[in-house]
């Protein structure tokens, strides 16, 4: 019962900490939109990109909303996690009855639930602006399936949070975080890649994610390949976080 108090009560502290960040929320929210009115904006609305069937619009909308929700939870999670450990609140933590796997649920149930307007607004924006259309059912599993799917990156931030100090958590995270970007193709289709880049980027979990979402979008089953890809990358960062997290502890 203390427990699981304990775990509502962190929660709900990390939820309040993510809401008041102006920073945090403008960079997680606002700028996955505005990323997307710079690059879809003057785009055609019927012009298809090569191999794909989509609309530079509706091709981005999945890229920008799938790069918020990455924001969020990778960005969110790190950061915070790696500074908490250098000042002494994780310690704290440890001596109270809140269990380990409390503290890490806290950090991601935070960054989710400013994931989800980055979300909906990209996908707002797309609908109005550039004047996408897709069924009901699209929505609401394109909406899932992205907010979803993001659970691999908070796994990855929680991973870096207990891997970096809180000096070089920011370098580290930055370089994770827009390489993933840039090359899993969320930034420009990788159609536009070279083809060894191409072969590259589809192995990359950021691909796979967004692969999802387009997959939905074109009212086709997702490939194989990006289940496994995005299953394999959650098992292994899940596993390092969880890892580090015990190690963390012993030498606490």
């Amino acid at each position: 019962m203390l427990t699981t108090l304990a775990s509502r009560g962190l929660i709900k502290l990390e939820l309040t900490r993510a809401l008041r960040n102006r920073k945090f929320l403008f960079f997680s929210v606002l700028y996955p939109s505005l990323l997307f009115l710079l690059i879809a904006g003057s785009a055609s609305t019927t012009e298809k990109i090569g191999g794909t069937g989509l609309t530079l619009p509706t091709y981005m909308m999945v890229s920008m909303a799938s790069f918020g929700a990455l924001t969020a939870v990778l960005m969110g999670n790190s950061e915070r996690i790696a500074k908490e450990r250098e000042s002494g609140w994780v310690r704290q933590l440890r001596l109270t009855t809140l269990p380990g796997r409390g503290y890490v649920l806290a950090k991601t149930a935070s960054a989710a639930v400013v994931s989800l307007p980055s979300i909906v607004i990209v996908f707002v924006l797309a609908a109005l602006v550039k004047d996408v259309r897709l069924d009901a059912w699209q929505w609401l599993a394109l909406t899932g399936a992205i907010w979803a799917g993001s659970l691999v990156f908070a796994a990855l931030g929680v991973a870096i949070g207990y891997l970096a100090s809180g000096d070089a958590v920011r370098p580290v995270t930055m370089i994770v975080y827009f390489g993933l970007s840039m090359l899993g193709g969320l930034w420009m289709p990788t159609t536009t890649f070279p083809q060894w880049l191409q072969d590259i980027a589809r192995w990359l979990p950021t691909h796979a994610y967004a692969s999802l979402g387009r997959a939905i979008e074109q009212s086709r089953a997702p490939h194989t390949t990006d289940l496994l890809v995005l299953a394999v990358s959650f098992a292994l960062f899940a596993g390092g976080a969880a890892w580090l997290y015990r190690k963390d502890t012993l030498k606490a």
